[in-house]
């Protein structure tokens, strides 16, 4: 027999706690026989009984320890900083109940894939974003070099607007995914930083990604206050949700940005279809802006009806504007 199975026998938690009872029940009839036949007074057999129930419950809780600790560690995991070591069954405890081992065994390589799973995706996240950065840079040069070619015709003209649109599209796509493939990395030149300023050059990215459509981008402020931390992550989430919102907006539409006290409200509206059927919750953009939301717990909600959508970001923690 090895010394794990030794240490962990399958039943012992059951046998000890069959025992503890037993003994205590043993006790308390003693007490009970010595009160009827007067052998000992009435307070001495209360006391007993007091003492062997106190006993009993001390021995119980000292068997439950192990069941405890591992609950513990359960209820304080940190799935951003995982101690897979916690959950070895080496750390439970001498002679606990194979059973609880067991149960430990099989979390410590649940734990152990979810880790691994999470640590190849951010390391391809991260390195499929360094790898896009090149051609992207590339490309950027190329359509430069040809936006000055004077003999370049009208339609190439077209062609090469549509290229660049893709390309600060892809660039923002890439910036939001080497943001979120850094787990360690809250976004870098953390700082207080007005979030209207930063919305207006959000919403001058935006203009260029939808130059030819028929959409207008209207920032509105009643309110105006600051947050501390990275402003890119706070203009990739925006830009997100802006160009979720252009991509929803009907032919003739309208975009509206709205800061509010604490909050930012992206809204979309247009004549043609509806805007706030179920697809409005979907796409590649609100994906990433979930993620962002989750990672610095800045809460989306939905809200509008049928011909307006609105999505909305809250940030628990503002700062005040000080000018």
């Amino acid at each position: 027999m090895s010394s794990s199975s030794a240490a962990f026998r399958r039943g012992a938690f059951h046998r000890r706690l069959v025992l503890i009872f037993g003994l205590q029940l043993v006790a308390v009839v003693i007490a009970c026989l010595m009160g009827f036949y007067d052998v000992a007074p009435p307070l001495a057999v209360l006391a007993l009984i007091v003492i062997t129930s106190v006993l009993a419950w001390l021995a119980a809780r000292r068997q439950w320890r192990p069941v405890s600790a591992l609950a513990r560690v359960i209820s304080g995991w940190n799935e951003q900083q995982p101690d897979l070591d916690s959950l070895e069954p080496q750390r439970l405890p001498r002679h606990s109940d194979a059973d609880l081992a067991e149960l430990a065994r099989g979390l410590h390589v649940f734990a152990s894939r979810v880790a691994d799973y999470n640590q190849r995706e951010r390391y391809f996240t991260r390195d499929a974003s360094h790898e896009l950065r090149s051609p992207l840079t590339i490309i950027k040069m190329s359509t430069d070099m040809l936006s000055d070619e004077p003999a370049l015709s009208e339609s190439g003209q077209r062609s090469l607007g549509r290229i660049r649109r893709a390309t600060r599209e892809l660039e923002a796509v890439v910036e939001s995914l080497l943001i979120l493939a850094r787990e360690s990395d809250n976004g870098q030149g953390e700082h207080d930083f007005v979030v209207n300023d930063v919305l207006r050059r959000v919403l001058e990215d935006a203009r260029e990604g939808l130059h030819g459509r028929a959409i207008t981008l209207q920032l509105d402020e009643p309110a105006r206050f600051a947050l501390h931390g990275a402003p890119r992550v706070f203009a990739v989430l925006c830009g997100q949700l802006v160009r979720h919102a252009g991509q929803h907006a009907a032919g003739q539409g309208k975009v509206k940005i709205s800061v509010l006290p604490g909050a930012v409200e992206v809204s979309s509206s247009g004549i043609g279809r509806a805007t706030n059927d179920a697809s409005h919750e979907q796409g590649f953009e609100l994906a990433i802006a979930r993620r962002i939301s989750e990672r610095f717990a800045w809460p989306l909600e939905w809200g509008g009806d049928d011909h307006e959508g609105i999505i909305r970001v809250r940030f628990p923690h503002t700062v005040p504007v000080t000018e």
